[in-house]
C-alpha cells in the first residue's frame, strides 16, 4: 500500500559556523497519555480540567499500605499503540521504581519501566512531501505514571500541587538519533499524534499536555553521522541537551533552532557542551538551562517490589492486532488510488481521523475529486473561518453529498453551488429545497440560452467584430449570458452556442 512513496535518506538541516558547517542530530522521547477513563494502578478518573485535587485515589497519594493494580486497559492501548507503529511487542516486561523527590510526587518514586519495556523496535513513517517519505526507528515504548503539577504563580510566597494527574498512565516513545531537522522533528510528533489519534490510544491534546516531547539536540561535523551510523559509537554525534516538556510544533522547531547554535557558538569558542536539561522559553525564543541530566543511576532504578512482572499472551495480542482500524499511510495510499485524488488532496482529508470519515461519506457513490474539492475549499475553509472542528459542521456529509449530486445532475451550476452551500451551511437547510424554494434550478433548455445569446451579441456588434479577430473575447459573451439569467444557465451550453453562434 506504500508504493507510491520514496524512501530517502535524512536531509540534516546544516549551520555554517565560523570554522565550518555543522549538521545537527535529534533523538525525542514523547510523552503520550493512554486514552484511560480510569489511571494505571488506580480506579481515579483521569478527567481534565476536575477540581484540584479531586481524582486523587489513596494509591496515587502515596498512602502507607496502598498497594497498585494494573489497568488492563492501559496496556492493552499501549500494545495497540506498539502494533500501530509496527513494533515488536514484548510478552513479558517488568516495572522499575525511578527514585526522585519533588512535591508533586507523592510516593517519592515513579512506577516506570527501564530494563523491560513492554513494546521493543518499531517505526514511524515521516511523510516530507508529496511522495517523499523517512523512516524513523522507535527503540521502545515503556509504559509509566505521570508525576503531578506544581503551580508556582498563584500566591507570590507559596507554590500549589495538584494532584490530579498523578498516576495517569503515559507511553513514553523513545526514538532513535535517526532525526536531522527542525522540520523533519515537528513532523516526527505530528504523524505519531495522527497514528495515535486513528488508533485511538492518545487524544494527542498538546495543549492540554496529554501529549508533550522531550528533545534531544547535538551537533557534528559533516561525515560524523555516517560514522555513528557504521560504528554505532555515540561519541561521533556530540554532546546531546534535552529540552524538556515542549508541547507545540512550533515551539519544538524554535528551541532545536536555537538550542543548535548555542552548542555550536560554544564549540567555536573552544568550549564544551555540558549535558543537561533544559527548558525552553517561547517568549524569549531561547533555552535555559534546568539542571544537570541525570544518568539512570541517578535515579536508583530498581525493581517495583509491588508489581509482578508483566506476562500477556499472544493469542491477546493478536486480537488487538485483528481490531486496528486503517491507519493513516494506508488511507492515503487508497484515496489516492481509489478515488483518484492527488497526493495533496489525500494527505489534507487523512490528517485527522474525523475529516477522513467525512470524507468519506460524501463521496461514497460520488466523484471523489468534486467530493474532495468540496469537502477541502468550501467545507474546511469555512470551517477555518468560523474556528469550528469537523464535528461542529452545521452541514452534514449526507447535505454536502447532495450538493455534490446537483452539480453532477447539472440541476445547478458550480456557482450557484457556492450559494447553496451557504444557505445549507448557515440556515441549516436541505440542498435540494433551497434549488427548488428559491427558483436555483440551472437553465438547460437550449432554446432559452440560445435566446439569450442572441440578445447579447444584438446589443454588441463591436464586441462581436473583436471576439470574431481575437476568439479568446469569446469569454466576455459567456459571462455576459451569466449574467443575464442570472447565473442560472449551464456555463457548458452556453460556451458552445456563444462559439456556434460567432463563428469560431
Amino acid at each position: 500500500m506504500l508504493d507510491h512513496l520514496t524512501f530517502e535518506p535524512p536531509k540534516p538541516k546544516v549551520i555554517a559556523g565560523a570554522t565550518g558547517d555543522w549538521e545537527l542530530v535529534i533523538g525525542l522521547e514523547v510523552h503520550a497519555q493512554i486514552a484511560s477513563r480510569a489511571k494505571l494502578f488506580s480506579g481515579a478518573s483521569t478527567q481534565f480540567g476536575a477540581e484540584p485535587n479531586s481524582n486523587v485515589a489513596f494509591v496515587d497519594a502515596g498512602m502507607p499500605g496502598m498497594l497498585p493494580v494494573i489497568n488492563e486497559g492501559c496496556v492493552a492501548l499501549a500494545v495497540k499503540t506498539g502494533l500501530g507503529l509496527k513494533a515488536q511487542i514484548n510478552l513479558v516486561s517488568a516495572f522499575d521504581r525511578k527514585n526522585y523527590f519533588y512535591p508533586d510526587l507523592p510516593q517519592g518514586y515513579q512506577i516506570s519501566q527501564l530494563y523491560h519495556p513492554l513494546v521493543g523496535e518499531g517505526e514511524v513513517i515521516v511523510d516530507m512531501g508529496p511522495g517523499v517519505a523517512r523512516k524513523v526507528r522507535i527503540e521502545r515504548i515503556h509504559v509509566e505514571q505521570d508525576a503531578g503539577k506544581s503551580i508556582h504563580d498563584m500566591d507570590p510566597h507559596m507554590s500549589f500541587v495538584d494532584l490530579n494527574r498523578t498516576g495517569v498512565a503515559l507511553m513514553e516513545i523513545v526514538s532513535r538519533p535517526d532525526i536531522r531537522g527542525p522540520e523533519e522533528a515537528a513532523a516526527y510528533v505530528a504523524k505519531l499524534r495522527q497514528i495515535m489519534r486513528y488508533l485511538g490510544t492518545c487524544n494527542g491534546d498538546m495543549q492540554n499536555g496529554n501529549l508533550r516531547a522531550d528533545v534531544n539536540v547535538s551537533v557534528c561535523r559533516p561525515g560524523d553521522y555516517e560514522t555513528y551510523q557504521e560504528t554505532q559509537d555515540f561519541s561521533h554525534l556530540g554532546t546531546r541537551c534535552e529540552i524538556k516538556n515542549m508541547n507545540s510544533m512550533r515551539f519544538i522547531q524554535a528551541a532545536i533552532d536555537y538550542e543548535a547554535r548555542r552548542q555550536i557558538a560554544l564549540l567555536e569558542d573552544g568550549k564544551q557542551v555540558v549535558q543537561e536539561t533544559r527548558l525552553f522559553d517561547p517568549d524569549k525564543g531561547e533555552t535555559r538551562s534546568m539542571r544537570s541530566k541525570e544518568e539512570a543511576h541517578d535515579y536508583r532504578y530498581f525493581p517495583d517490589p509491588d508489581l509482578l512482572p508483566l506476562e500477556i499472551e499472544q493469542a491477546w495480542v493478536d486480537d488487538i492486532a485483528a481490531g486496528l482500524p486503517e491507519l493513516p499511510d494506508e488511507k492515503k495510499a487508497r484515496f489516492v488510488k481509489d478515488f483518484g485524488l492527488t497526493e495533496y488532496d489525500a494527505d489534507v482529508l487523512t490528517a485527522e481521523v474525523e475529516n477522513a470519515a467525512y470524507f468519506e461519506q460524501v463521496a461514497e457513490g460520488r466523484d471523489g475529486k468534486m467530493a474532495a474539492n468540496w469537502v477541502i475549499n468550501e467545507l474546511f475553509g469555512r470551517l477555518k473561518k468560523d474556528d469550528r472542528e469537523i464535528s461542529e459542521s452545521p452541514i452534514s456529509p449526507a447535505r454536502l453529498g447532495q450538493i455534490v449530486d446537483l452539480i453532477a445532475s447539472d440541476a445547478i451550476s458550480g456557482k450557484i453551488a457556492k450559494e447553496v452551500f451557504d444557505k445549507a451551511y448557515t440556515e441549516d437547510r436541505d440542498p435540494a429545497e433551497i434549488v427548488e424554494t428559491e427558483g436555483l434550478k440551472q437553465v438547460t433548455d437550449t432554446g432559452a440560452i440560445e435566446a439569450a445569446v442572441d440578445e447579447v451579441i444584438a446589443a454588441n456588434p463591436a464586441q462581436v467584430e473583436k471576439a470574431q479577430a481575437n476568439p479568446k473575447l469569446a469569454g466576455w459573451f459567456v459571462g455576459q449570458v451569466m449574467k443575464a439569467t442570472g447565473g442560472k444557465a449551464n456555463p457548458k451550453a452556453v460556451n458552445e452556442i456563444v462559439t456556434a453562434k460567432l463563428g469560431l
